[in-house]
């Protein structure tokens, strides 16, 4: 079968401008050139590009790994996007890539990149750790090792925040404007972002010229991405050559559902991405709030209570009747009281959707991939609404739950095993917190441990009420296991 190539696309199968696009004004650059990325933010480009030319190729960066960077240079820069749902699926051929390299082997290419005039856009996909932001603190965590090495030497950075402030540094002597997009899901990711920038560049002693220049020409808007995007796997790639005939060494899968809503602050220009699906809004603080807590706080729930009862799909979990019970229970009770929905969005077809999207068995989403990197996601999703509850003199039972499914999970208790799905999971914290819980000699000693140590929040360390409700929850799961405990969670929120 012939490989994928410009000359190999079927007609009608490409998304992107009907021009080439020249690589040397390409207005775009990326950082973290992964599945969510290509399935997400290239594509709306894509059909920005298609629907209004522009200067807005995207110049891509990959972590350490080239395993897609290779295959879409061998390919043209193209690569498919299978779209999965429970009435069928379908393919596409994205077309907006022009040039591919890794911030680990390039660091210097990333930094000229940014200071090059004709890129107006950086966007980011680098998962919450990339922004080296202490979940204790909120400032910069100059406890990290490479942050610390790149405070250091300023000039030879290696991480995501480093190289933007040196990029940033060299951009300014042009003082072109710029533009820094996240596409995280970190809450407020655009103002963490010029916080993490502009701190980095204070304790490296950047000059003031530097320091006025992104406070006064670089906007960091914020923004709320939603959409479901599974690893992909071998099938990928026979499904893709079934519908197109050709084969993609690098397609992603994805759900239909698709949304991104952003704050229209660009100096430097954008692509058309309002007429590509793109909702341009004030209120993007409330679209994050819904999708940070409803979603993803639910989806966390989902995985962990899934895996630790064997289901080793997102789908097979929302179809066990307590797992589903508890969703919804989380949603109407523990999140949505907490939230201003903003205007613009109906919260209960959102929530409707989300029952859809759960239950796609053809997309698969692993329960091990969702319940993946906890200590970098739960404290985006489970503090704030936790302590809006406990202030209030309320126990949000179901967040409770949430945090101790968690540890049963990833950092079991002494003798408790949470069986071959759970313990898929991995988590860039996991040896630090078996260290912290190590000689507990119970599920409420472990919980407290774990809880007092920070690893949510500093503020959720004090909330003896939580930390003894999450011990519980533990104790029943271990005991009895994690239907068990599902339940009389589920029955303590009914009780006012």
């Amino acid at each position: 079968m012939e490989s994928l190539s410009r000359a190999s696309v079927p007609a009608g199968a490409l998304i992107g401008a009907s021009a080439p696009l020249d690589p040397a004004r390409a207005g775009i650059i990326h950082l973290g050139l992964g599945a969510f990325h290509r399935a997400h933010a290239a594509v709306h480009t894509a059909r920005a590009l298609a629907a209004e030319p522009g200067d807005w190729g995207i110049i891509g960066f990959a972590g350490r790994s080239r395993a897609v960077v290779d295959p879409m240079s061998r390919q043209d820069g193209l690569y498919s996007v299978l779209e999965l749902s429970q009435t069928g699926r379908r393919a596409g051929v994205v077309d907006v890539h022009r040039g591919f390299a890794t911030m680990a082997d390039q660091p210097d290419r990333v930094i000229a990149e940014i200071a090059d005039p004709a890129r107006r856009i950086l966007t980011l996909t680098v998962s919450e750790g990339g922004y080296s932001r202490s979940a204790r603190t909120g400032d910069l965590d100059v406890g990290r090792p490479m942050i610390r090495e790149d405070l250091a030497a300023p000039d030879r950075p290696r991480s995501v925040i480093g190289m933007l402030a040196r990029g940033l540094t060299e951009r300014s002597t042009s003082g072109e404007p710029f533009t820094v997009l996240p596409c995280d899901n970190l809450p407020a990711a655009g103002a963490t972002a010029r916080r993490m920038v502009t701190e980095f560049l204070e304790r490296s002693a950047a000059s003031d010229d530097v320091l006025a220049y992104v406070r006064e020409q670089v906007a960091f808007p914020n923004a709320m991405v939603d959409r479901i995007v599974p690893a992909t796997t071998p099938q990928t790639s026979q499904e893709v050559a079934e519908l197109l005939g050709v084969h993609d060494e690098a397609p992603v899968r994805a759900e239909e559902f698709t949304m991104w809503v952003i704050e229209d602050d660009f100096p430097g220009g954008r692509p058309a991405w309002d007429q590509a699906g793109v909702t341009f809004s004030d209120e993007v603080a409330g679209y994050e709030e819904v999708k940070l807590r409803i979603l993803n706080g639910t989806h966390s729930l989902l995985a962990y209570l899934g895996a630790l009862d064997g289901r080793t799909i997102i789908p097979a979990a929302w179809d066990q009747e307590l797992i589903r019970a508890a969703g919804t229970a989380m949603i109407r009770r523990d999140c949505l009281p907490t939230i201003e929905v903003p205007a613009g969005l109906d919260v209960e077809e959102y929530i409707d959707s989300l029952s859809r999207r759960w239950q796609n068995h053809t997309l698969g989403h692993r329960t091990s991939q969702v319940g993946s990197d906890g200590s970098m996601r739960l404290p985006q999703r489970i503090p704030t609404p936790a302590l809006h509850w406990l202030r209030r003199g309320r126990m949000p039972h179901l967040l409770a739950l949430t945090v101790a499914s968690w540890f049963a999970a990833v950092v079991p208790p002494t003798g408790y095993d949470p069986g071959p799905v759970a313990a898929a999971m991995t988590d860039p914290d996991q040896a630090m917190l078996r260290g912290i819980a190590e000689g507990a000699r119970s599920p409420a000693e472990h919980a407290r441990r774990l809880l007092a140590s920070g690893c949510l929040s500093e503020e959720i360390a004090e909330q003896d009420a939580f930390i003894d409700r999450v011990g519980e929850l533990l104790g029943i799961i271990v005991a009895s296991g994690p239907l068990a405990a599902a339940q009389e969670a589920i029955e303590a929120s009914e009780t006012p």
